[in-house]
């Protein structure tokens, strides 16, 4: 996946490294993937697809279908075609900035979403450029970061980086937020709600590894090269245990069935936003 940082560039990762992890992102794949309908024969997108461990999971469950993994970082798709061997045939592959409207052609049945959508600052408009990508009915079905995620990683960050501290790195939303963003976009049949998920660790240097690449990732585009140094292991030593506070936000949505369905949802989404933020004069 690529990181959206303060440059406004999607920053490139560490595929080998990143691989070499014991990654949460497998668990929370499998129970996302698992929240899916198909038949078989749909196109599914996966959206910030990484090395590609999402996407050799659901290809035994689209004998019949595709999947389009689409990723902003040239390292984790390179990884990506590497894993894929023998099934490269059943997979489209695309570099594409995931802030931006997505570059395809045809509507596809489902975007499924793991561990990305809090990297990327605008939800309003990747939502609607996810809900434009789907077909009527379309599936959308993600889990990201969400409010209060490593609590305590940013409270260490914080007070290793002090006035140095990058203000827009990460967007962690609360699911009423999450829930009016997306019927903006269009959707229906919204489920939202966040699941606190202690992760632990089993020694030292795997802790650090893990927020070098992982976690901090996007935080060292953002600072000066002599603070990059050493910064996990910083951040580590505040931290005292080696375990990371998540709290995950899990989305189940489906695309409008008509414009006029659409029009209605995002009329009340409108409507709920102006009762929540009321007008001053």
């Amino acid at each position: 996946m690529a990181i959206h940082g303060s440059s406004h560039r999607p920053r490139d990762w560490d595929a080998e490294t990143y691989d070499s992890l014991p990654l949460p992102h497998a668990r929370w794949a499998a129970l996302t993937i698992s929240r899916l309908r198909l038949t078989g024969s749909e196109h599914v997108v996966d959206f910030g697809c990484g090395t590609g461990r999402d996407t050799v999971r659901l290809l035994p469950m689209l004998p019949n279908g595709r999947v389009i993994a689409i990723d902003g970082s040239q390292r984790m798709l390179a990884a990506l075609r590497a894993r894929l061997g023998s099934d490269a045939d059943r997979v489209q592959v695309l570099k594409a900035d995931l802030s931006r409207p997505l570059p395809l052609d045809d509507p596809v049945d489902a975007v499924v979403s793991v561990a990305t959508l809090h990297w990327l600052r605008d939800h309003s408009a990747v939502f609607r450029h996810i809900a434009d990508t789907l077909r009527p009915g379309g599936q959308f079905v993600a889990e990201f970061g969400g409010y209060g995620n490593i609590a305590t990683v940013t409270a260490a960050l914080a007070d290793v980086l002090g006035s140095e501290m990058p203000a827009d790195v990460w967007n962690f939303p609360g699911p009423d937020e999450t829930r009016r963003r997306l019927e903006g976009a269009g959707f229906t049949d919204i489920s939202v709600d966040l699941a606190p998920d202690l992760v632990t660790f089993d020694n030292e240097r795997q802790f650090e590894q893990y927020l070098h690449t992982v976690v901090l990732g996007g935080h060292m585009r953002s600072i000066s090269r002599l603070q990059r140094v050493g910064l996990a292991r910083s951040v580590a030593t505040r931290l005292q245990r080696r375990e990371l506070d998540y709290v995950r936000l899990r989305v189940n949505a489906r695309r409008s069935h008509s414009l006029a369905e659409a029009a209605h949802v995002r009329t009340r989404a409108l409507a709920a936003t102006r009762s929540t933020h009321p007008r001053v004069d």
